[in-house]
């Protein structure tokens, strides 16, 4: 049977339009570290070396070099953890620019996805699509551990709208965020849905005052 984290872990990733406490436990991914502004054409390269990854892994069965533990699966979405450039962080009114921005974008992996498939599947792409950014593509595990999360609904430019109702929930509820970089996952794909109509699950991690 088909693994959907639609259906099997919607905990994680549908929550409601409302911030919930949530404790993410540890995850396997292929990510991808840089820096610039996300709406730069550069940008899509990065997703799109993950995605070449990710579907790499989804299509292993037919290369004839899946492990033997192996089971079909939905492709996980998207996430991006975002944090400043230290410099802008540093700046006293400094007025937000993108290009400060900097990311490490990733996919989710499969249990069965093991650090030495993950280099096998790595250099099997990088092999047949040799370019610069499959040299930055690495295969980590990531724990969030205790976190708020919500839904956010719309463009990602009104996104503090959302992150001000989870600080508030944080709050109100005796956490605090010890670093300030967060998480979007993303459940609409920009380049067929309107801004309005975009859901993005937001996520920073908490912990108690």
């Amino acid at each position: 049977m088909k693994q959907d984290w639609k259906k099997t872990e919607k905990g994680i990733y549908l929550p409601l339009q409302k911030p919930q406490l949530i404790c993410i436990p540890p995850f396997k991914f292929f990510s991808i570290t840089g820096h610039g502004d996300p709406n730069d054409e550069a940008f899509a390269e990065y997703i799109a070396v993950l995605y070449s990854l990710a579907y790499a892994v989804k299509m292993s069965p037919k290369k004839g070099i899946a492990p033997k533990d192996y089971y079909d699966y939905t492709v996980y979405p998207l996430e991006g953890v975002w944090d400043l450039k230290e410099e802008a962080k540093k700046a006293t009114g400094h007025l937000f620019d993108k290009k400060d921005l900097v990311f490490n974008l990733m996919i989710r992996q499969p249990d069965f996805v093991t650090a030495e498939f993950a280099g096998e599947i790595i250099h099997v792409v990088k092999k047949k699509k040799p370019g610069e950014l499959f040299e930055k593509a690495i295969f980590e595990i990531i724990e969030d551990g205790p976190s708020i999360q919500m839904l956010h609904a719309g463009p990602y430019d009104s996104e503090p709208e959302s992150f001000n109702l989870m600080e508030a929930f944080a709050l109100a509820n005796g956490y605090k965020r010890p670093v300030h970089y967060h998480r979007e996952i993303y459940l609409s794909d920009a380049r067929k849905v309107a801004p309005e109509k975009l859901r993005t699950l937001l996520r920073f991690k908490v912990e108690k005052f």
